[in-house]
C-alpha cells in the first residue's frame, strides 16, 4: 500500500471557502489507513459511510470535531491516547494506527455534506467493493459504522446493531467477523461516548480471536 498523503491544507484550519472547494464528485476524498506491506494483516478494519467535507478536506478519517470517533476509540483501550485528526492525521499517530492493528477505510470515498446523499446504487456497488476488501485482507473483524447505511449497501432492511451473520452477505468470507457500531457523529444523538466505547471493545475482544 501507498503511505498516505498529508493533509493538503498543511496543517490549517479548514475554511468556509476550503469546504466549500471539496470535490464531491471525486470517488476517493480521503486516504485509507492500512498496511504499507499488504502481509501485515489487521486485527480490526473499521469501515465508515464516507467523507465529509470536514474530512476530505484535510484527508484524515472521523477528523470532523465534534466527531466522537477517536475519543471513543480511546476509551475503549483501542489507541494509548486520542488521536485529534481535526488538522489531519499525523504520521506518528497513522504508525500507532498500524502498530495497534487497526486499519480505516470507508464504503465509499466519494464525500457529502451527509452520508444520506448517498445514493442507493453508490452503496449497492460500494457493499460489493467491501465484500472483495473483506477476502483479500482477511482481518480479524471488520465494523462498519453506520446501520443505516449498511442495511442499504447489502439489502439487509431489518439489521440491527451488533455482530452480523456473515451468510446474509453474498460472497462474505464466513471466517471475517462482521459487526455494525452506530455512527460516532455527535448528530446521533442515542449514543455517546461511554456507549460507543463499549461497542468498540466489544467488537476489539472479538478481533483479537481471529
Amino acid at each position: 500500500m501507498t503511505r498516505r498523503r498529508p493533509s493538503p491544507l498543511a496543517g490549517r484550519k479548514p475554511t468556509k471557502d476550503d469546504l466549500a472547494r471539496v470535490d464531491t464528485t471525486a470517488p476517493d476524498g480521503v486516504d485509507d489507513v492500512l498496511p504499507h506491506d499488504p502481509d501485515d494483516r489487521l486485527r480490526l478494519l473499521i469501515v465508515g459511510v464516507n467523507p465529509g467535507l470536514w474530512t476530505a478536506a484535510v484527508n484524515a478519517p472521523f477528523a470532523r470535531p465534534g466527531n466522537r470517533f477517536w475519543p471513543s476509540l480511546h476509551r475503549a483501550g483501542l489507541t494509548d491516547h486520542q488521536i485529534d485528526a481535526s488538522l489531519g492525521l499525523t504520521l506518528e499517530d497513522e504508525e500507532h494506527l498500524l502498530n495497534r492493528g487497526i486499519g480505516i477505510t470507508n464504503l465509499t470515498g466519494r464525500p457529502t455534506v451527509r452520508a444520506d446523499q448517498l445514493t442507493r446504487e453508490e452503496l449497492t456497488v460500494a457493499g460489493r467493493r467491501l465484500v472483495d476488501r473483506a477476502d483479500e485482507l482477511r482481518p480479524g473483524a471488520i465494523a462498519i459504522a453506520g446501520i443505516t447505511a449498511y442495511r442499504t449497501a447489502f439489502g439487509l432492511p431489518k439489521a440491527a446493531l451488533g455482530p452480523q451473520d456473515p451468510a446474509t452477505v453474498p460472497g462474505w468470507p464466513t471466517d471475517v467477523p462482521l459487526w455494525v457500531v452506530p455512527q460516532p457523529s455527535g448528530l446521533n444523538a442515542h449514543e455517546n461516548i461511554d456507549t460507543l466505547a463499549a461497542k468498540w471493545r466489544a467488537v476489539w475482544e472479538i478481533a483479537g480471536k481471529h
